[in-house]
């Protein structure tokens, strides 16, 4: 299972990079720039052929990869020296295009990143697909730790309620709810509960959770302890719980969702007997404490609904729209990074943006294929669009860097002085790097917890 996902997040970060660099070799052709090297994966390659001017590879190590275009290298040596000096580069090459061609070529990369998102959206929302929810019924983290004051508290709401709307937006379903409250940390906004019938309008301020970047208000969703299916050799499966067993009591006690059982479960009592309706008649069923040292092994009956397939236009149309959101979202996500959020769990490097691709993805198939698709396709889009904004930073090395030294140039009618240049991508390679140790670390306390 585990080089399952190592295969698939490998798939899926090889083909966000291949479109990445596919933009700038694409926009570099059209500037009329020489491509001596493509390649997909770093390292010595293990597959390559010329065809042209260009040589095609396929690297060693498969994360990330490159499109080394003629004479990209001549900001700090000779040749760029003779530029300074009227001596005009070769024809071709880098430094040969004019300031706003290398500038183009430095967008097409994150340019391809975020149209191959919209693409992909346009089909996934064009085809359909499945989505796995809960309900909008909500229980108040509160009554799990009781010596904490979340938002929801603060705000009047209560386990039972159904959040109905917020900001004016009707909601049905917790994905809808958690994707609203998880990008306003910090802001309050108006919310609207069925309680027993009746609407209640309130208002709550999410706070900001330092370990995500996200908005919380402390509410967990309503689970129904209906059983979906039983986990192989789990100690529920060795009890004998099966699908579709409702459980009603557990030690004599009542039950209404996942968190009462929780409770109870974690209170760690000498019996543990639960009272299970099956068939239309109840049924005792005994497990040992030593039998739940482990996870029950239960998953419980969440709600599903398929979206509906869209024409052409209508998918292009929602792709553009979700691809804009998600961009927006990304953008607002880097403002967070200066909140004083835990940077070891926000910030991912290539380890982990891989496990979580490929961990989504199997769990998807687990579902069934179309939710695998679903979730691995999208997954791939999100990184792809991040991949967009991360690149556009105003940061040495990066194209956003590189956007501005261009800049520079056209402003001053002459390339920048090689000393600046050096030192600026060398203060970029310094971020950079600490960047990278910081993501490396973060991965690995990342599996460290896990």
């Amino acid at each position: 299972m585990l080089v399952l996902k190592i295969a698939l997040g490998l798939l899926g970060l090889g083909i966000v990079v291949f479109f990445h660099e596919l933009g700038h070799f694409l926009m570099a052709r059209l500037m009329k720039i020489k491509v001596d090297a493509f390649s997909i994966g770093w390292g010595n390659p293990i597959l390559k052929k010329k065809i042209g001017d260009t040589e095609y590879r396929i690297g060693m190590f498969p994360i990330g990869g490159y499109c080394k275009m003629h004479g990209d290298s001549d900001y700090n040596n000779e040749a760029y020296v003779n530029i300074q000096n009227g001596i005009k580069p070769e024809k071709g090459s880098y430094l040969a295009a004019s300031p706003a061609a290398r500038i183009l070529v430095s967008i097409g990369g994150p340019l391809f990143n975020l149209l191959f998102a919209i693409l992909v959206l346009s089909v996934i929302w064009g085809i359909g697909f499945e989505i796995n929810t809960l309900e909008n019924k909500i229980i108040l983290a509160s009554e799990m730790d009781s010596e904490q004051i979340y938002p929801a508290d603060i705000a009047g709401l209560k386990t039972g309620d159904r959040i109905i709307e917020i900001d004016g937006r009707k909601v049905s379903y917790y994905h809808e709810i958690h994707e609203i409250i998880a990008l306003n940390p910090d802001k309050t906004i108006s919310i609207k509960v069925n309680r027993s019938g009746e609407e209640i309008a309130l208002q709550v301020t999410p706070s900001l959770d330092k370990s995500t970047g996200a908005g919380k208000i402390g509410v967990i969703f309503w689970i129904d302890l209906v059983i979906e299916s039983v986990k192989e050799d789990s100690p529920a499966a060795r009890a004998g719980f099966l699908p579709g067993d409702i459980i009603k009591s557990f030690n004599d006690q009542p039950v209404n969702n996942t968190i009462d059982l929780s409770k109870l479960i974690s209170e760690k009592p000498d019996d543990f007997i639960f009272s299970v309706y099956r068939d239309g008649i109840y049924k005792q069923i005994e497990l040992s404490n030593e039998g739940l040292q482990d996870e029950l092994g239960i998953i419980w009956v969440t709600v599903s609904y398929r979206t509906p397939r869209l024409s052409i236009p209508a998918a292009i149309v929602k792709g553009v729209k979700e691809g804009y959101k998600t961009l927006v979202v990304s953008i607002k996500s880097l403002r967070l990074l200066f909140k004083g959020i835990d940077l070891t769990q926000a910030v991912s490097g290539p380890v982990r943006i891989t496990y979580m691709m490929g961990d989504m993805a199997t769990q998807g198939f687990g579902q069934s294929v179309g939710t695998g698709l679903h979730l691995f396709v999208n997954f791939i889009a999100l990184i792809s669009i991040a991949l967009c904004v991360m690149n556009m930073l105003p940061l040495p090395i990066l194209d956003g860097g590189m956007i501005i030294l261009f800049l520079v140039e056209i402003i001053r009618r002459k390339p920048a002085h090689p000393k600046a240049v050096a030192i600026y991508q060398t203060c970029g390679m310094v971020i950079i790097f600490g960047l990278m140790l910081l993501a490396i670390f973060g991965d690995v306390m990342f599996f460290i917890r896990r």
